[in-house]
């Protein structure tokens, strides 16, 4: 059962996302107009990885569905946005980078406990292995997934309206 504290805690916890996104959008410089988008697309991913860690994923496939989902939505941004797809991709990866696990595994092993280190270790690798599966599933996937459906365009006539002409298609007697 979801409780009002566990949505709570999950949207303070992506707004924290969101704006840690944006934060290092600002120093990757990444152009003003799209510090938004790829706020979201961070704060995307790391929902996504709550998600699924409360649906029962460990932290390694958790891992997993959360770039599957920012990865895509980085790639429909680049389209809709006509933006390259790393401007949101790499902003919106930050939040699921196991620094914390590197730290951790460094940590251990400089206290002695070699044990935890490894553990600590092997999981963190796990989490960089399917992150970039992630991303090389959703990049290699076709770009007619992603783009957008337009309307036709109507054939350009340089005939006004009344003209008697304009029965006729252009360019023809």
């Amino acid at each position: 059962m979801i409780s009002l504290s566990l949505l709570g805690s999950w949207a303070l916890q992506t707004m924290v996302a969101f704006f840690a996104t944006v934060a290092f959008a600002i120093i990757f410089h990444t152009p003003r107009r799209e510090y938004l988008w790829a706020g979201l697309t961070g704060g995307t991913g790391w929902l996504v990885f709550q998600v699924s860690a409360f649906l029962g994923c460990g932290v390694v496939s958790a891992s997993f569905f959360a770039t599957v989902a920012l990865t895509w939505m980085a790639r429909s941004l680049s389209f809709l946005r006509r933006t390259p797809v790393t401007v949101y991709l790499i902003c919106g990866i930050f939040p699921l980078v196991p620094g914390a696990g590197i730290y951790y595994t460094g940590y251990y092993f400089f206290t002695a406990n070699n044990t935890l280190g490894m553990l600590k270790g092997l999981e963190t690798i796990k989490i960089a292995i399917v992150i970039a599966l992630g991303i090389g599933i959703v990049l290699s996937l076709p770009p007619v997934l992603f783009l957008r459906k337009r309307a036709p365009k109507m054939p350009h006539t340089n005939l006004k309206q009344g003209d008697p002409h304009a029965a006729q298609e252009p360019g023809h007697p």
